[in-house]
């Protein structure tokens, strides 16, 4: 079944940008933060305690203004004219606002209960077990945004699905994922600051959301396509050097905990690891069941695997602190992101066979 969608020339798929070097060394640039942070942090502990200081309704200033340094240019890309096409991919569509909506948020949750509440509890700070979870919560509760574009480009997914469902997810978001995170802390019996939470959610997404799509409309209006892209294409840097500052900060903080607990982020690591592979499993099944064509299936796994680790690291920062487990959990996010996306492309590349072979 075409489920809609449009067939894609091999030449124009070729044509797509890939991930760039800087991306595709994500991870070894977060691992250089990490060394950064942890030596800069005890050379220079005054420094990151006047940083810490800077805050204005528990929001560090700081790191406020290097979120919107990250979120604005990826928000920059969305175009929410496209949520016209969504009928179109009506099924992929389906798929994926189930496993980002209905199942990546609960199995973490549980992941995290059984792994970090339980089996790794011996292993771990007693006083930061909870921070830990509700950063993981934190971390599965938002789909993600921006690297979205760069997984479907590199699997020769529809673009215009792709399009429409990180459009449809980002208006979800703004409705959803306050209630969501506080229905799913309160399970974890961890207390919810509903008001840092609230603003967190106007700080981090209504506001980015709103700055982004007024400068586009400006820009296009101003300079059309063209302009918009050499933009884009400038920012890109912008934004993840200010991931990787933010990460510097974050470790600063994190620094004498992980030296006395290396074994930390490999632990917060494995709930992490099982829910990308779950959930992308899990909807790429779905799909194949669906009849929905392998150009949306493939994107869609990606989408219900992959985390909007951004804004989670903003919100555990808001609601626990630059030095809490919350916040350190939702830098182990950003540590595996690319790796382990890298190799869900891989998987649904090669077994492209599988999916479009007709059953017996």
């Amino acid at each position: 079944m075409s489920d809609g969608i449009a067939f894609v020339p091999p030449s124009e798929a070729q044509a797509r940008p890939g991930i760039s070097f800087f991306e595709r060394w994500l991870t070894l640039w977060v691992a250089l933060c990490i060394v950064a942070g942890i030596t800069l942090g005890a050379w220079l502990p005054g420094v990151f305690e006047m940083i810490a200081a800077a805050e204005v309704a528990r929001v560090n200033l700081v790191v406020a203004v290097l979120i919107w340094l990250m979120i604005v240019p990826m928000l920059l890309k969305i175009d929410f004219a496209s949520l016209g096409s969504v009928r179109e991919h009506w099924k992929g569509v389906g798929v994926t606002l189930f496993i980002n909506w209905a199942v990546k948020p609960f199995s973490m949750a549980l992941l995290g209960a059984v792994f970090i509440g339980w089996l790794f509890a011996p292993l771990l700070p007693a006083d930061q077990i909870s921070s830990y979870i509700a950063g993981l919560i934190l971390l599965a509760a938002a789909p993600c945004t921006a690297m979205v574009f760069v997984w479907s480009n590199l699997c020769d997914g529809d673009p215009n699905y792709t399009l429409s469902q990180v459009a449809l997810n980002d208006v979800i978001m703004v409705f959803a994922f306050a209630p969501l995170v506080g229905l799913l802390l309160g399970v974890a019996s961890i207390t919810v600051p509903w008001d840092t939470l609230l603003l967190s959610v106007v700080l981090y997404i209504v506001l980015p959301v709103v700055a982004a799509q007024i400068l586009r409309r400006e820009v296009l209006a101003g300079g059309g396509q063209d302009t918009l892209d050499r933009l884009l294409k400038a920012l890109g840097p912008v934004s993840l050097s200010a991931l990787l500052a933010t990460l510097v900060l974050l470790f600063g903080f994190q620094g004498e905990q992980i030296l006395a607990q290396p074994l930390v982020i490999a632990l917060l690591a494995v709930p992490i690891l099982i829910q990308v592979y779950f959930n992308a499993g899990l909807a790429y099944w779905l799909s194949k069941r669906l009849g929905v064509a392998w150009c949306v299936a493939a994107p869609a796994a990606l989408i219900g695997a992959s985390n909007f680790f951004e804004l989670a690291v903003a919100a555990a920062i808001s609601l626990f602190g630059l030095n809490s487990g919350a916040a350190l959990a939702t830098v182990v996010g950003v540590l595996v992101e690319v790796p382990v996306m890298l190799s869900v492309v891989a998987l649904v590349k090669r077994t492209r066979g599988w999916y479009e072979r007709a059953p017996a």
